[in-house]
Order: C-alpha cells, then sequence, then structure tokens
C-alpha cells in the first residue's frame, strides 16, 4: 500500500512537473476565462491523490466545472460531475466568495477535493484576470 502510494505521488510529480510550462490561466476569444488547478492545488488530495479541474469563467460567472485526469475511482469522479459540478453553474465569483454546495454522496473525499480546487482556482481567477 505505501509503494503503491510512493508510485502514485512520483507519477503525479512528473505529471506536474510536465504541466508546469503549461499555463494555469488562459483567456478564450469569446472572454472565457479558464484557470487549471493542477499546479495550484496539487497538494490538495481526493481519495487517492490531486484532483485537478478546468474552472471556466465568462463575465465573472462560473460557466463550467470540468474534472481532469485523477487517480480517484471514475465512479467518484462521475457521481461528483453529475450530481456537485452543476450546482456551481452561473455562480457570480465578482465578490471573491466561493458557495458552499453540497457534495456528492458516497463520493465524500473527491467533493471536498474538488471544491477546494474551485476555491483556489476562483482566488486565482480574482486576482489574475
Amino acid at each position: 500500500m505505501i509503494r503503491k502510494r510512493i508510485l502514485a505521488a512520483l507519477a503525479c510529480s512528473i505529471v506536474v512537473s510536465a504541466l508546469s510550462a503549461q499555463e494555469v490561466m488562459t483567456k478564450q476569444k469569446d472572454g472565457t476565462y479558464i484557470v487549471n488547478t493542477t499546479t495550484l492545488a496539487q497538494d490538495v488530495e481526493g481519495y487517492n491523490g490531486p484532483t485537478p479541474v478546468e474552472i471556466h469563467i465568462k463575465k465573472n460567472k462560473i460557466v463550467k466545472v470540468v474534472p481532469l485526469k485523477t487517480q480517484d475511482g471514475a465512479k467518484y469522479v462521475a457521481m461528483v460531475k453529475k450530481h456537485m459540478l452543476p450546482s456551481y453553474e452561473g455562480v457570480n465569483v465578482k465578490k471573491g466568495t466561493v458557495p458552499e454546495v453540497d457534495g456528492a454522496t458516497g463520493a465524500t473525499f473527491t467533493s471536498d477535493a474538488i471544491k477546494e480546487n474551485i476555491r483556489r482556482g476562483v482566488a486565482y481567477y480574482l486576482k489574475n484576470k
């Protein structure tokens, strides 16, 4: 078990190193900002490791949140994607607060980690847009 965690951590650090050259935030032609939390929240772990997301923000409102590759089980990510992430759509982030939404039942660790990724991503957006 410990060996698996060490290998997973090593693999994540390699992926993070490869993505370090990637920008944390990009702006699309239509004015949508996309914040990638891979490097912003690499210390935030879900059930089985980091749980990065892309946060799409346009005119200070979250358009959508897209989970990125993670070692958390596909089942847990699917539950979060279906039951939790739609709650963020249309949320105004201008005031710097992200509302607390209910996590997906049965995917508590993944839900909590993704919530923290979203908080960090929104904070980054507001500071750097």
